[in-house]
């Protein structure tokens, strides 16, 4: 193998590697825009013409963000949407994922919660130089529903822990991070 022969195929790796850590950085993104009511970043992990369906219903990426928000305000005090493994084939500018996730969601009144696990499986595109979704279907396996109570059968409110936040005041979007911000329980 010349030294060219050898540039080449690091330079297919990097490329390949690139391509798999922005797939994955724009799969998180959504999870992450729910969680925090960011619709823009919500809407730009999709390509204008992508879908989200979800149950039987169809939403554009564009509108999805607004119906995220509005629904998670309805139903709970606090979402938290966690990515976990993570399978994603790459062919050129297509690549298709499944992703494992799990959804907690402490309900209004934070007496009760419940965790959806299910899969994101998606239909990704590179245009232009940046990789969004083109189709997302949402799976739904495992319901579990429970009392939010702590161990020592006290409930969140009133432990002190920090508080997030479902906007931009959240201490992850703080920079520099100091001990200084952020509501309590």
């Amino acid at each position: 193998m010349t030294a060219e022969d050898r540039i080449a195929d690091l330079e297919k790796k990097l490329q390949y590697l690139m391509d798999r850590q922005e797939i994955y950085d724009c799969i998180t993104s959504t999870s992450r825009g729910n969680d925090r009511f960011d619709k823009e970043l919500i809407v730009g992990a999709y390509h204008p013409d992508g879908m989200h369906e979800l149950g039987e219903n169809m939403i554009s990426g564009s509108d999805y963000g607004n119906h995220a928000c509005h629904a998670h305000a309805a139903m709970c005090e606090v979402n938290l949407h966690n990515v976990t493994m993570h399978r994603c084939d790459i062919e050129g500018d297509v690549a298709h994922c499944e992703s494992y996730v799990l959804g907690l969601f402490l309900d209004n009144g934070c007496e009760t919660s419940r965790l959806l696990a299910g899969r994101y499986i998606d239909k990704l595109e590179k245009r232009d130089g940046k990789w969004g979704i083109v189709l997302r279907r949402c799976t739904v396996e495992v319901p579990l529903a429970g009392s939010a109570k702590l161990p020592n059968q006290s409930f969140v409110p009133g432990t002190r822990y920090l508080k997030g936040s479902r906007d931009k005041s959240d201490p992850s979007y703080e920079r520099p991070l100091t001990c200084d911000s952020g509501a309590r329980w």
